[in-house]
């Protein structure tokens, strides 16, 4: 055969060859990462590994400023009480019919007779020496009169020091402990978990008890609230156990993670029934085994008025509340209840729920929620 025959047949044969390689190279999946470097051996135990399953995803909580901005607009719907007495002091030589008309909005608005008596006997002597006229001057004085009330000078802070260990504690360092209280449906649960995340936050270690064994719905919505920010939650394997067996345990494995908070939700109490508020007061008792309560915040719901109060009078006497949340306070003409809970408790509102979303629990601004009123 010709030898240029046999030349052209080789080279045919050489590219028929890389052709096909080059078309098995090409198939999905088949390419190599770039940089690879050299394969590493992989023992039997490697390949008999389970695949570690994927980090759950958690929530990051809105910071305390961020919240703060975003929730002031929504103090706009927590009582148009002051607007409606500004346009009425705003008309200029008041009738007895424009006076009346001030007070019968103040009561409606929950201030209390007494506080709207009171509040009433000011305007009066401020408008004989005002010009109602001047839209800025009636601003300025109601606004210094409802301030008054609110008054900015209470502590807000929650008490979140560390205290000193008690001689039931087993090991660790005992975490500053909050013990949430209230009736059925102010939305004690929820408040816990938002209270968690506003914790969490300011870079808080938090642990949380479901002492709440009566329901089974309620450890599980603390557990669900505490899975979103990674917070680990204390509960009973059992429906019916014992609370305040959980608000202990809840306590000694805060001390023991060396958390920085305990928060410890209990179930909701009827204020009629001496026996449960009884059973808040072992709770509290069994806590402080492992270290002092340092606070009792009482949930209450914005828009059941006057009713709250009495609430808040019956929890006050059974476990000594340190702070007030003030829950559904957005949309409620009934802004006056934080006036008046503070005067009859002498214990501050420390903590306002201001919507429905995760992050709508805000520090109570007693200056931003007088100048909502008023527009």
């Amino acid at each position: 055969m010709d030898p240029i025959y046999i030349v052209l047949a080789v080279l045919a044969a050489v590219a028929l060859v890389g052709g096909l390689w080059y078309l098995v190279s090409r198939r999905p999946g088949s390419e190599l990462p770039p940089e690879v470097t050299a394969h590493k051996p992989v023992s039997a135990e490697e390949a008999t590994a389970p695949t570690p399953a994927p980090h759950a995803t958690l929530d990051l909580p809105e910071s305390i400023p961020g919240r703060m901005q975003r929730l002031r607009a929504r103090l706009a719907g927590s009582g148009g009480f002051g607007r409606a007495v500004l346009s009425v002091l705003s008309r200029g030589d008041l009738a007895e019919s424009d006076w009346e008309e001030i007070e019968d909005t103040l009561l409606t608005a929950d201030l209390g007779l007494e506080v709207t008596t009171s509040l009433m006997e000011r305007l009066r002597t401020q408008a004989k020496v005002l010009d109602t006229q001047d839209p800025q001057a009636v601003r300025a004085v109601l606004r210094a009169e409802l301030l008054a009330l609110v008054d900015p000078s209470m502590d807000r802070s929650l008490n979140l020091a560390k205290p000193a260990p008690a001689a039931g504690l087993e090991s660790g360092t005992p975490a500053a402990a909050v013990l949430m209280v209230g009736v059925n449906g102010t939305g004690k649960t929820t408040t816990c978990g938002k209270l968690a995340r506003v914790l969490v936050a300011q870079d808080k270690r938090v642990v949380m008890g479901a002492a709440d064994t009566f329901r089974a719905a309620a450890a599980e919505q603390l557990t669900t609230w505490g899975e979103r920010v990674g917070v680990p939650v204390i509960r009973s394997a059992k429906e019916g156990a014992d609370p305040a067996s959980v608000a202990f345990d809840a306590a000694q494995a805060a001390a023991a993670q060396e958390a920085d908070v305990v928060l410890v939700d209990t179930a909701g109490r009827l204020q009629n029934k001496a026996g449960l508020m009884d059973e808040l007061g072992k709770i509290k008792r069994v806590m402080e085994k492992v270290a002092p309560v340092g606070e009792i915040l009482l949930v209450l719901d914005a828009t059941t008025g006057q009713n709250g109060m009495r609430q808040a009078q019956v929890f006050s006497e059974a476990v000594g509340v340190t702070g007030i949340v003030l829950t559904k306070l957005d949309g409620t003409a009934k802004g006056g209840i934080v006036v008046t809970v503070q005067r009859e408790l002498g214990v501050p509102v420390k903590l306002v729920g201001l919507g429905e979303g995760a992050d709508d629990l805000a520090p109570f601004d007693p200056e931003g929620f007088v100048d909502a009123l008023l527009g």
